[in-house]
């Protein structure tokens, strides 16, 4: 009897084993008292359809004067509950209503004018340039809302930003100069390298680390290996006199070098 049970038992670890290793594609064929277990050939399902594109394409017709008074009256939604909603109701408007978002840069709400920002940077048209330099050149302005400025700015059309990096270059706070300073790597420009050198002998260590890291990546013109992290006032003064004294011998003829950094996606 016990012969019998052990064999019973062994049987029923087999065929629980063998399903569980086949996924359930265990096939029980007679023979003998407990059976012949078969592995199935297992088939892939079939692969599914592509999704058809649902998404609604981008106004570019002009906007009628119903549906800008109702773009103007979406503006104050830019900030509360129902923010996202107004902003994918105005990237659906599309580059006709950047004249609206523009009048957003100008509210009392810091959070209307970050939004109006981040939206003209969904919508993706250089058209919205100039109204987001505009703002990123506005002393009174936030400092975050400036440094988003400039940033979208630099993604749209960094080739019209030079101006404002030279003036952001010269705040008095701190936080936008390093916006400046970083900004300008991506900024194809010649006119941005000098700027870029005198930022290396800011007070603050954090801007001028940036300047130089933003010189590296826009230039690849290797300098002599310094610790800019810990570095000195005095330390960089005389550091940025090598930047200097290349620029100085090489600037009629420096070209900004191909596949240098490229300008991050929105």
């Amino acid at each position: 009897m016990t012969h019998h049970f052990l064999k019973a038992i062994l049987g029923v670890v087999l065929l629980l084993g063998v399903s569980t290793w086949g996924g359930g594609q265990a096939c029980r064929a007679a023979d003998g008292p407990f059976g012949l277990l078969v592995q199935l050939p297992y088939s892939a399902p079939p692969k599914p359809e592509p999704a058809p594109d649902t998404s609604v394409p981008q106004n570019r017709d002009p906007l009628t004067p119903e549906e800008i008074k109702r773009a103007e009256a979406l503006l104050p939604l830019l900030s509360g509950p129902q923010e996202l909603w107004a902003m994918g109701e105005f990237v659906h408007l599309g580059p006709p209503v950047i004249p609206v978002l523009a009048k957003g840069l100008k509210m009392s709400n810091p959070r209307i004018r970050y939004n109006s920002i981040e939206t003209l940077g969904m919508i993706k048209d250089p058209d919205a340039v100039p109204a987001l330099l505009e703002s990123a050149m506005q002393p009174l302005e936030m400092q975050r809302v400036r440094e988003h400025a400039l940033r979208v700015s630099v993604r749209l059309d960094p080739s019209v930003t030079t101006q404002a990096i030279e003036v952001m270059a010269r705040d008095q706070h701190e936080s936008i100069r390093k916006a400046a300073a970083f900004e300008a790597r991506y900024v194809r420009e010649k006119a941005v390298v000098p700027v870029l050198i005198e930022l290396i002998k800011d007070e603050e260590r954090f801007v001028a680390v940036t300047a130089v890291q933003s010189l590296w990546k826009l230039t690849r013109h290797e300098t002599e290996l310094h610790d800019w992290v810990v570095s000195t006032p005095e330390e960089r003064e005389k550091w940025a006199q090598e930047w200097i004294d290349w620029w100085e011998a090489n600037q009629d003829t420096f070209e900004i070098p191909e596949g240098g950094a490229s300008t991050k996606p929105l």
